[in-house]
């Protein structure tokens, strides 16, 4: 007589190997979780392929993180967090120089980019008057700062990142008022 065996579920297991069943989702979060890329992310000036000595426990990963300067603080996700970016002024290989901005965040869209809408009144001498003028800037955001549209940023002008890209952000400043959440009204700081 002939035994009925049923297939294995497909849906919840990946791999059968020896008597332990590993599950997809294990392997996937044994990845680390900042590794989205096609290549390794890693910090350039941290060495990743340390061994340990025997009796030895390191106590975490060591992490590159600097001062801008210019009075801003590091964030304490720049800090702690384990993120790679390259572009970050506070853990990669970006200086600030130039000019220091404010604007309101006008869309989260893109990956690691926002756009700062900055309001300025341009005077016109044939009136004897002022008109609403405004301009948006791309800008670089590091993953330690989390930002909605309406926030108020500060950015510092950098290299060039990017075709558009020239600044990157400095610092936050939610804003709590519904009020303000409007795109395009116009604010001038």
């Amino acid at each position: 007589s002939s035994i009925a065996h049923e297939p294995p579920q497909a849906t919840n297991y990946f791999l059968l190997y020896g008597f332990q069943q590993v599950t997809m989702a294990s392997i996937v979060s044994s990845i680390a979780h900042e590794q989205k890329e096609g290549a390794f992310q890693k910090q350039p000036t941290i060495f990743v392929g340390r061994k340990r000595v025997l009796g030895r426990k390191v106590r975490g990963q060591t992490r590159y993180w600097k001062d801008v300067g210019l009075g801003f603080k590091t964030p304490k996700a720049a800090i702690e967090n384990d993120y790679v970016d390259k572009k970050c002024p506070f853990t990669g290989n970006v200086s600030i120089r130039g000019r220091i901005l404010r604007g309101t965040v006008v869309s989260t869209k893109m990956q690691r980019t926002i756009v700062v809408r900055r309001d300025y009144l341009h005077w016109v001498p044939k009136y004897n008057r002022y008109e609403k003028r405004h301009k948006n800037i791309s800008a670089h955001i590091s993953p330690c700062f989390k930002t909605k549209v309406g926030d108020v940023v500060t950015i510092g002008q950098c290299r060039p990142l990017s075709k558009t890209v020239r600044f990157n952000v400095l610092k936050v400043d939610p804003q709590t008022l519904e009020g303000l959440q409007k795109k395009k009204r116009f604010r001038v700081f």
